[in-house]
């Protein structure tokens, strides 16, 4: 992945984006990571998996105390 300063990835802007259809592109403010650049297939990758739908923890439990049913199983009971 190539590095820029902040201030060249704003004078070669055009030369970003084309090299972010090969690798991603790191922007850096005073050696900080202040941004990175992807190409458009990446980045709505990326958004795919992001928005993917989520388990809730109680949905997590819910689905845990089933299979715990079909299983014939019992979980223990943990004392901390």
């Amino acid at each position: 992945m190539r590095h820029w300063k902040i201030a060249n990835a704003k004078q070669k802007f055009s030369d970003l984006v084309r090299a972010s259809a090969q690798e991603p592109q790191l922007i850096l403010n005073r050696d900080k990571l202040v941004a990175a650049i992807v190409d458009g297939d990446t980045f709505e990758s990326y958004q795919r998996w992001h928005q993917r739908d989520r388990v809730s923890l109680g949905d997590a439990f819910r689905e845990l105390r089933r299979i715990s049913a079909e299983e014939d199983y019992t979980l223990p009971n943990l004392r901390w």
